[in-house]
């Protein structure tokens, strides 16, 4: 089976309801997994969705809040959903194909504003959650999976406008890409995206603050899509919809695509 699954913070699946639409009726892909959903799983606008195809939706959502939301055309159960460093959160979600694929769909704390602990509660909370993940694929390692999401971390000094001038901002600090490297260990998860990708500046996110976001580039590769080692092989044709960033009212997230042969 061929499928196609791309992965896309929306910043509100209510307020960009349309912009979903567009993206599932232009693009099509099989599978979309939504983050940032801010909302509660009863008013998530499933009938537009349903008209466009999609008649399968698994979520987790709370009012005005995170949220996470998988979208398929193909049969989907539900595969459960854990609360990472007990924040009481709706940030993750899982859902098993037909063909036994578990997709994992992610939404990381982004850490606030300063990447200090001890004066910084929310990193501190995104750290432990990058722990609580971190060991729970060493308990129960991960196979045939994929995991996508908005990780709200840029890994490669070429996943940001300016490495230098970005370690000391959180998203890229060390202890933040220590963090990330070490989940991916644990669970052997690879990064499609930069497999197909392999070199080059690549981004899913700019900020609003940018008058012209396009001509400053000044972005992050914060969203990504990773499969486990046992089915790595099996992805491609990844890409970053980055002209969707320029979509009226759009988020200021870009969706992520990659096609699997299993």
């Amino acid at each position: 089976m061929t499928f196609t699954l791309a992965t896309w913070n929306i910043n509100s699946v209510r307020l960009r309801e349309a912009l979903v639409a567009q993206l599932l009726r232009d693009e099509g892909p099989d599978v979309l997994c939504l983050q940032e959903c801010k909302s509660p799983v009863d008013k998530i606008p499933m009938d537009a969705f349903r008209d466009l195809g999609y008649a399968h939706m698994i979520a987790r959502g709370q009012k005005g809040y995170n949220g996470v939301a998988i979208l398929s055309r193909l049969p989907i159960e539900d595969a459960g959903s854990k609360d990472f460093a007990d924040l009481g959160h709706a940030r993750h979600v899982a859902g098993r194909l037909a063909n036994g694929v578990t997709i994992h769909n992610f939404y990381v704390p982004a850490g606030g504003d300063k990447p200090d602990r001890e004066v910084n509660e929310k990193f501190g909370q995104k750290l432990d959650y990058l722990t609580d993940m971190r060991d729970w694929f060493h308990s129960e390692t991960p196979q045939r999976a994929i995991l996508v999401g908005d990780l709200n971390i840029a890994p490669r000094e070429d996943d940001v406008w300016d490495h230098k001038k970005m370690l000391k901002i959180v998203s890229h600090t060390p202890i933040e890409v220590e963090a990330f490297q070490a989940v991916m260990e644990a669970g052997d998860w690879h990064d499609v995206t930069r497999a197909d990708i392999p070199d080059g500046l690549l981004y899913s996110w700019w900020s609003y603050r940018a008058k012209d976001w396009d001509a400053a580039d000044k972005g992050r590769r914060l969203d990504h899509i990773w499969a486990t080692g046992d089915i790595k092989d099996k992805a491609h044709s990844s890409r970053v919809l980055r002209h969707a960033r320029g979509w009226e009212k759009p988020s200021d997230h870009a969706p992520v695509f990659a096609t699997f042969d299993l």
